[in-house]
């Protein structure tokens, strides 16, 4: 079996957002460090080259195969901000939930904050945390 490539790494994550240039993935990275921390009670850490991942778990799936993995993260890409670990909420609500964004099995697109309620994701991201380390 191939090793994984998205793994927990010293990177530095302070480090990684000075390399952004896109300042609107700059703020909304700043605003995803403050509540996934608050969300998980976790320090952001860096999975791979382009991940802020914050807490661990075991991720189990259907075939047996386990792999460490983060809690809940984000990725500030060039084209949206990507969300992961939200695999447990209906995608066809989230529109409705959330505003303006886009779904892929387990994460969440999301342009700009400023098109999302980021009440409303604070509270699903802290919903997501109790689901997730429930199922550990």
């Amino acid at each position: 079996m191939a090793e994984l490539k998205t793994k927990k790494s010293k990177s530095s994550v302070s480090e990684f957002l000075k390399g952004i240039e896109n300042p609107q993935r700059v703020k909304d990275s700043k605003i995803m460090l403050k509540v996934m921390k608050e969300a998980t009670g976790a320090t952001a850490k860096m999975w791979g080259p382009a991940i802020i991942g914050f807490g661990d778990m075991k991720l189990k799936y259907a075939s047996g195969r386990e792999l460490d993995w983060f809690i809940m993260g984000f990725s500030p890409r060039k084209e949206a901000l990507v969300l992961y670990q939200l695999s447990h909420v209906d995608p066809k609500a989230l529109g409705t939930i959330l505003g303006k964004v886009k779904t892929g099995k387990g994460c969440i697109y999301v342009k700009s904050l400023e098109e999302v309620d980021t009440a409303a994701l604070t509270k699903l991201l802290k919903s997501s945390v109790k689901t997730l380390t429930k199922a550990k």
